[in-house]
């Protein structure tokens, strides 16, 4: 009943908060092509879109709720969107099918982030990026320690988000390379949730 009825409410709530959307802002232009969003959610991103340099965009997330809501965001001035029920471990995409994967806060609540990597570069084509912005561990050592006591229960109440996943660290352990990326506490946001890393990866 939570997980169907209030959660994704509260998701697509929170994650459209200010601090939140000026990072999506920054992100979200820089995607061409071919395009999939894993993790597209309730669709928070697609208002950022540059549509005159997207030929495609698919929308994976395995909530049926969140996309819902996002179907629902479409308007006339975005390029067609086609949106799939689907974890991101289990993506049914050929090879090299895309020229860009875009994932916001999303890491957080993936299962497997070992394998989910490891299926978007397998999609991504060799000359591809992988747009990344999420939340994940902070660089203070007293705030890494509320992160891993908060994060024993905060899964639970949060549709599976985890708080103190190394971004960076699981990015490059699943063979990308990171050239330029950011970091940086959201303001007006609880550190324990605001740390912030942003850029761009290749295979």
């Amino acid at each position: 009943m939570y997980e169907k009825y209030i959660l994704p409410y509260l998701l697509n709530y929170t994650c459209g908060q200010k601090p939140f959307i000026k990072q999506r802002q920054k992100l979200v232009p820089m995607a061409k092509g071919k395009v999939l969003e894993v993790g597209i959610g309730s669709g928070l991103n697609m208002p950022y879109l540059n549509t005159s340099n997207i030929s495609s965009l698919v929308g994976i997330d395995p909530s049926e709720e969140l996309i819902q809501i996002a179907e629902k965001r479409i308007d006339n001035s975005m390029p067609k969107i086609d949106f799939i029920i689907s974890k991101a471990e289990e993506m049914k995409f050929d090879d090299n099918a895309f020229d860009t994967v875009l994932m916001t806060y999303t890491i957080c609540t993936v299962e497997d982030v070992a394998a989910s990597l490891m299926e978007i570069k397998r999609v991504l084509k060799p000359d591809g990026k992988l747009l990344f912005c999420e939340h994940g561990l902070a660089p203070e050592e007293k705030v890494v320690e509320w992160q891993n006591r908060i994060n024993k229960f905060w899964p639970y109440i949060s549709g599976g988000c985890n708080i103190n996943k190394n971004i960076p660290q699981l990015i490059e352990e699943a063979g990308f390379t990171i050239p330029n990326m950011e970091q940086m506490y959201l303001p007006k946001t609880p550190k324990i949730l605001g740390y912030n890393y942003w850029g761009t990866a290749v295979k």
